[in-house]
């Protein structure tokens, strides 16, 4: 996954669009709803690889062997 580096320049730019699309009085709504879908985004990725994490530890015996069936 690539991920470009922004520099200040590029933060200040994209700040300064949403502060003129949105104005300054639902910026802070519109982050708090920004926060929220993302904390729920890593909350349910987090929740699937559980059960395939607890799937692999069941199939590796006490020395990091598949174990035996």
């Amino acid at each position: 996954m690539i991920i470009p580096r922004i520099g200040a320049t590029e933060l200040i730019l994209i700040l300064g669009l949403l502060l003129v699309i949105f104005g300054p009085k639902r910026l802070p709504e519109v982050g708090r709803s920004l926060g929220k879908t993302l904390r729920e985004f890593r909350k349910s990725t987090k929740e699937t690889d559980e059960p395939i994490e607890l799937a692999a530890a069941e199939k590796v015996d006490q020395n990091g062997e598949p174990a035996k069936s």
